[in-house]
């Protein structure tokens, strides 16, 4: 028999429960983890032992989910949620059971899993329990509903996206009667929680298959009650710098993209508006301004998943951007410094990315980036090392500085002096000295009557 790498804390829980007379297995993804050989995230231990006899055993317990059967048990500094076997019924909200019950049959409570390959225990020596078939579809490399998917989805409607989640960062197909149960139940989603989507949709988004997670969303149905304004872009042509439609070259581009949420959600929304912004001249098809269309959606997109406010200002704030690091053989050392002002130093290397991945996904362009931005890219190196200002932090004067010499107390007038210095010192950073700005602010003090 095959020996699984367990860890020795897991291994102790085990055996406690064990020593006591409980039955104790590895459940669910860990045991479909080892089996693939891979390192699993996260260790759950199934039992016979319900929750009080659990807390009992050990001295660091969590009550986690105890009325249904969860008791998180910390041992060596490591939690490990230990769930008592259980069996579920009446799923009247497609999203919780409205009645657990507490059983001492491992086969019943493996019943109530998602997947066959979710649905397989291990004992402490590496037995492998399988009632569903689930080791043959992880060498097939299926992911096939326990039981009647149809039932499966309607218990719990996340099921639906966990299901091409685990297809995106497996690699694996959906089994046909699973796949066509998820297209019928598809509307189900909409009685999940939109933060409960959105953590999904964040796992898919930072799998090593993003693009296939989201095509698989489309052709489920899924997609239309999540981000519908992505299917505006399906069959969206656009010009003959691009191969791709709109929804294509979105794929490409969140395929080529390094594995950040905030940047996979900018590549995945950067042309979302590209089709409400469509105009065609001469034959000549036009996207004018869809970045900014596009940053407004992907504000309201974010917001209506929950996105953090964090998150939802990085994404905006790149698909605006998106479009910046063009380079205009006529611009100036000032220009540049304006350029890194606005779009903001701390974005440049994701925008690099974002630019990279725009380009692949053009499938007409070679190289990473155009010559024109790699001069430009040279050009912010050069500007960069001349250690001038960008923002108000990098004046040597504050506000404080502001409100003595103009003989001012805090109001708009002190933001208006400091935006004029940064004007003057992006033109010629030389300015960006304290007894130079000092003297400017007296002198903008008295034209401002103040």
């Amino acid at each position: 028999m095959t020996r699984y790498p367990i860890p020795p804390y897991v291994r102790r829980i085990m055996t406690a429960l064990l020593e006591a007379g409980h039955e104790a297995y590895l459940v669910g993804g860990c045991v479909r983890d080892l089996l693939l050989e891979t390192r699993p995230k996260d260790w759950d231990v199934a039992t016979s032992a319900w929750p009080k006899e659990v807390m009992a055993l050990f001295p660091r317990t969590v009550p986690t989910g105890a009325r249904h059967g969860t008791v998180t048990v910390i041992m060596f500094g490591h939690p490990v949620e230990v769930t008592t076997f259980r069996t579920e019924w009446g799923y009247s909200d497609h999203r919780r059971p409205d009645q657990v019950k507490f059983t001492r049959s491992l086969k019943e409570d493996l019943t109530r899993r998602d997947l066959t390959v979710n649905a397989m225990a291990m004992t402490l020596e590496g037995q492998v329990i399988d009632y569903y078939g689930g080791r043959a579809d992880l060498a097939g490399r299926l992911l096939r509903a326990v039981g009647r998917p149809e039932e499966r989805f309607e218990e719990d409607a996340l099921r639906m996206m966990r299901t091409v989640r685990f297809a995106a960062q497996l690699g694996f197909s959906v089994e046909d009667e699973t796949f066509e149960a998820c297209k019928k139940k598809a509307p189900l989603i909409e009685k999940v929680s939109r933060e409960r989507i959105r953590d999904e949709l964040s796992k898919m988004l930072l799998s090593d298959r993003p693009g296939y997670a989201m095509e698989l969303l489309r052709i489920t149905g899924l997609l239309e009650f999540i981000i519908p304004e992505l299917l505006e872009g399906v069959g969206c042509l656009q010009n003959e710098h691009h191969k791709y439609p709109v929804w294509e070259h979105s794929l490409i581009a969140l395929d080529a993209v390094p594995p950040r949420l905030e940047l996979r959600l900018a590549a995945l929304l950067h042309d979302i508006a590209k089709p409400r912004c469509l105009t065609v001249e001469n034959g000549e098809r036009h996207f004018y301004h869809h970045e900014n269309v596009g940053a407004d959606m992907a504000w309201d997109i974010l917001r209506r998943l929950r996105f953090d406010n964090h998150t939802v200002e990085t994404v905006t704030h790149l698909i605006r951007q998106h479009m910046a690091l063009h380079y205009q053989p006529d611009m100036t050392d000032s220009a540049v410094r304006r350029l890194i002002r606005r779009v903001g130093l701390e974005y440049i290397g994701d925008l690099i990315e974002l630019r990279r991945a725009d380009r692949e996904a053009s499938g007409l362009k070679e190289g990473p980036v155009s010559r024109g931005t790699r001069k430009l890219l040279r050009r912010i190196e050069k500007v960069l090392e001349e250690d001038a200002a960008f923002g108000l932090k990098d004046l040597v004067v504050n506000g404080h500085d502001v409100m003595e010499k103009a003989g001012i107390g805090p109001g708009p007038a002190v933001g208006e002096i400091l935006n004029y210095l940064l004007e003057q010192v992006l033109e010629n950073p030389e300015l960006n000295e304290r007894e130079t700005l000092l003297k400017m602010i007296e002198e903008k003090a008295r034209e401002m009557g103040l």
